[in-house]
């Protein structure tokens, strides 16, 4: 019998480790964990990603296209007139009140960047391109503020199950605008 041609088998490897890592965090997460849930062979998640890094770092793009496509399809951002803390408070808000399982996954497998460094590039993208997406409206050193502010707001959220305080959020956020 030969070899059957799959194509998006890559992508539903991705998509498993994704759900893996939502379901059971990144301890749960290994090649048999993803193949069983992806419902492939062990030997293709080790065809698509011989390492468990090259799986995160896959997980973690796809997982980033979260809040970048938010950020994507807001023109307020670009738009000179509008408040910039108002539009970055409003995006976060609209953010954190999406699938917030997926959030929580974003930034897991972000702060596992902290102990693998294979996931640190990643990491890195997805702070310069949103900073370099706010830094059209700031300047670079404002704008890297800016997301290091929206990276920890959002944490305290996440980490104390409080609810976003969109009010809070753009006032000091504003306070780093110029």
């Amino acid at each position: 019998m030969g070899r059957r041609y799959d194509p998006e088998r890559r992508g539903r490897i991705i998509d498993a480790a994704i759900r893996v890592v939502g379901a059971k965090g990144l301890a749960g997460l290994s090649h048999r964990s993803v193949a069983a849930e992806a419902d492939v062979p062990l030997g293709s998640t080790t065809y698509h990603f011989k390492t468990l890094d090259e799986l995160m770092v896959a997980a973690l793009r796809q997982a980033n296209e979260g809040f970048a496509k938010l950020v994507a399809a807001c023109g307020g951002l670009a738009d000179t007139r509008a408040d910039l803390a108002g539009e970055l408070a409003g995006l976060m808000g609209e953010w954190l009140a999406g699938d917030r399982t997926a959030v929580e996954l974003e930034y897991e497998l972000y702060l596992a960047a902290l102990r693998r460094p294979a996931l640190r590039p990643v990491a890195e993208e997805w702070v310069r391109e949103l900073a370099d997406c706010i830094a059209q409206r700031t300047d670079p050193v404002t704008a890297r503020a800016l997301v290091a502010l929206l990276d920890g707001i959002c944490l305290q959220v996440l980490l104390t199950g409080a609810p976003y305080d969109e009010e809070y959020a753009r006032e000091v956020l504003g306070r780093v605008v110029p």
